[in-house]
């Protein structure tokens, strides 16, 4: 039951200016777009307009993290809202600055999973959310703490979002070090004020509707955005005023694989035959993220190109070149296909930028020793025009021809030999890239490590070679993993938090 009033609202805003006022911390609002962001954006906004000219000295740094995988229809929605309020901001005198925030281009989505290998994100192995959220927001707040000594935090956080969330807010509630003020767990220095704590989903839609939004953007339009996101396409509230609740709406990452489906997309295309144009992204990342067919999709070694396993059975790592080339040639065609048939505010956008694909070459060719040097010519196949990547120093040595000669001749005269092309390959690769006196330092290491990664016949002989150095080591009394010897009904701990590029563990194969 909503429990929102004029008299409250005028007191919270009260509150928001006195707290304003009680220091030159800077304020710095996380803005995502969403009801919660919004609603405590504009009481913020709303209580600062009150104060005269010469009050609003201290700056107020709005954030909005952009993962560059976002849903490209809220993307837009919010890209749009930054830019209103940095109009509205310079027409009004008040000090909102807007900011987005964006990951670094080496450690995006796309370049984690098309690029390095990345299997995709699950609940053991939930590698997204830090990159791509945390890590960005985080760089922003420590570079304010350092140049202000602290900052002040205003989050949309509702005790009423779930009941981890109330546990984990009043927590810290016990903990405040100023009136309204609870520390961050993660940073020293940063203070949290949450002005919406105590609000409903309906106190919230109730505040959006029943106040003008203060930089010129429709809460009306915020609203069908949720209404179209909700399966039934309907958002019933149990009050007086008979308006439209969406709080079980959720909107983020496009390519998310963190939950069974993505039931805000799919609800926007079937309530709205103008987001169809959306189909291809569903279709696309519920391919990518089938749980059934990721195992066999996967190199049997992890990402350094050691073994590890549990359980009996080896952990998959990366994904394998076939399936990351199809992938990439996917996004491409997808992307190439909302540009041309989409709806013309979408006639530029990029599902992947430039910028990655020319880390995600490199990673490719110098990383992974795939000297074929194959995504240029996805590119240009899918795209039609040359791919741009003029500081691009790669070796003019060997090319398809030569990849394709290699590979015949491996299959030729090691026909049972799995990884007998990867070997040969990468061995070349070191070389020629070592062919001057001058880069030849280490290069027998990097030559036996190669070697050491790949010269199993197949994933049955590794098992046995790991399963053999686990016995001799147990026998030996020294360090070794029981699990794998832990015969279970189980697929296995192939994922952790830990990243997939961390050390073996200790005394296991590198």
């Amino acid at each position: 039951m909503a429990t929102i009033t004029k008299e409250l609202v005028n007191g919270l805003m009260e509150t928001v200016r006195n707290l304003y006022l009680a220091d030159d911390i800077p304020w710095v609002i996380g803005y995502s777009g969403g009801k919660d962001s919004t609603a405590t954006l504009q009481l913020v906004w709303l209580a600062i307009q009150d104060l005269s000219p010469e009050d609003r000295k201290k700056t107020i740094h709005i954030i909005n993290t952009d993962t560059l995988v976002e849903s490209p229809v809220v993307a837009r929605w919010a890209q749009q809202s930054l830019e209103k309020m940095r109009q509205a901001a310079a027409e009004q005198g008040l000090p909102f600055v807007p900011h987005r925030l964006t990951p670094d281009y080496d450690n995006t989505f796309w370049v984690n999973f098309l690029g390095k290998g990345y299997p995709f994100p699950r609940k053991k192995f939930r590698w997204c959310t830090d990159r791509l959220k945390i890590q960005p927001v985080n760089k922003f707040v420590k570079e304010k703490i350092a140049e202000h000594g602290e900052i002040i935090m205003v989050l949309g956080t509702r005790k009423a979002e779930s009941t981890n969330r109330a546990r984990t807010m009043a927590f810290y509630e016990k903990k405040r070090v100023r009136e309204l003020l609870s520390p961050n767990p993660t940073l020293i220095n940063e203070l949290v004020f949450s002005p919406l704590s105590e609000w409903t989903d309906d106190d919230v839609w109730i505040f959006l509707m029943q106040y003008k939004n203060p930089w010129g953007y429709s809460n009306q339009e915020l609203l069908t955005l949720y209404k179209g996101a909700t399966a039934d396409n309907e958002c019933p509230l149990m009050v007086e005023k008979d308006l439209p609740s969406c709080g079980k709406s959720r909107f983020g990452c496009w390519v998310c694989t963190m939950v069974e489906s993505d039931k805000s997309m799919e609800a926007m295309i079937a309530n709205d035959d103008e987001k169809a144009w959306m189909t291809p992204l569903l279709e696309f990342r519920n391919e990518f993220g089938n749980e059934d067919e990721d195992r066999s999709r996967r190199s049997f070694r992890k990402m350094g190109g050691f073994l590890q396993g549990s359980y009996g059975q080896l952990h998959h790592g990366p994904y394998l070149k076939e399936y990351r080339e199809k992938w990439l040639r996917h996004l491409l065609e997808i992307q190439q296909e909302i540009n041309e048939t989409g709806p013309e505010e979408f006639s530029n956008l990029e599902l992947i930028t430039i910028q990655e694909l020319r880390i995600i070459r490199r990673i490719w060719v110098f990383d992974k020793h795939e000297f074929e040097d194959t995504l240029p010519v996805i590119y240009e196949d899918v795209i039609g025009k040359p791919f741009c990547d003029p500081e691009w120093i790669g070796s003019e040595t060997f090319k398809k021809e030569e990849w394709d000669i290699l590979r015949d001749v491996c299959a030729e005269m090691y026909p049972d030999e799995e990884l007998t092309f990867e070997m040969m390959y990468s061995l070349i690769d070191i070389e020629n890239r070592a062919n001057s006196l001058n880069h030849r330092k280490g290069i027998l290491d990097q030559l036996e490590d190669c070697i050491e990664h790949t010269f199993y016949t197949d994933e049955d002989d590794a098992t046995q070679y790991y399963q053999d150095r686990l016995e001799r080591k147990k026998q030996l009394g020294g360090k070794y993993d029981e699990k794998f010897f832990a015969h279970i009904q189980n697929e296995g701990e192939e994922f952790s938090e830990a990243s997939d590029e961390d050390e073996p563990p200790d005394g296991e194969q590198k």
